[in-house]
């Protein structure tokens, strides 16, 4: 097991092919680290495996990975772009949250589920685009997402959670399913 978590003057990693997992806090807290290479090899990401590393500016998740931990991604401020793999079926509570210069998101056709607070506070999204696969947004997962502008809610869907887009106070055009049969309180507060 290697712990990188904390080592504030790492800028970029390469990690070798072979590694199939990013095991919780490995990379916590390493806020110099601007940039990473993630082999094919990997299919796990795990909690808090990059939480904290406020420059890391991009990442691309390849299309091994399977299973992306809670809060894997919280507090990369820097972060502007993800790539998310077509391997991942969940996108897990946290895991995105405060990326505040995430400017825009595109869920692929393998996620059916976004967990609670997965986008809380990425003040900066404009543009967050929801693949015809997702079933399930938990509440709050957009919460406070200030610049989004513009959300289509897929037909796969049939209720909005309490608070999905509180706080989105730039949004403007909402486009929601025929199949919505709920929506709870605060969705849109």
């Amino acid at each position: 097991v290697v712990d990188f978590s904390d080592c504030e003057g790492i800028i970029s990693v390469i990690l070798p092919d072979g590694i199939t997992t990013i095991e919780q806090n490995t990379f916590d807290g390493c806020s110099g680290l601007e940039s990473i290479v993630i082999p094919d090899s990997v299919t796990t990401i795990e909690e808090w495996a990059f939480e904290g590393c406020s420059s890391l500016k991009s990442i691309v998740i390849p299309d091994s990975v399977t299973m992306i931990g809670k809060r894997a991604f919280d507090g990369c401020s820097s972060l502007e772009s993800i790539v998310i793999s077509d391997g991942v079926t969940t996108i897990e509570d946290y895991t995105f949250s405060n990326c505040s210069s995430l400017r825009s998101i595109v869920i692929p056709d393998s996620v059916t589920s976004i967990g609670e607070r997965a986008f809380w506070n990425c003040n900066s999204l404009t543009s967050a685009e929801l693949s015809n696969s997702v079933t399930t947004i938990d509440r709050e997962a957009f919460w406070h997402c200030s610049s989004l502008t513009e959300i289509v809610i897929p037909d796969s869907m049939t209720e909005i959670a309490s608070g999905v887009f509180n706080g989105c106070s730039s949004l403007i055009n909402v486009d929601l399913s025929d199949s919505l049969t709920t929506i709870w309180s605060s969705a849109f507060l």
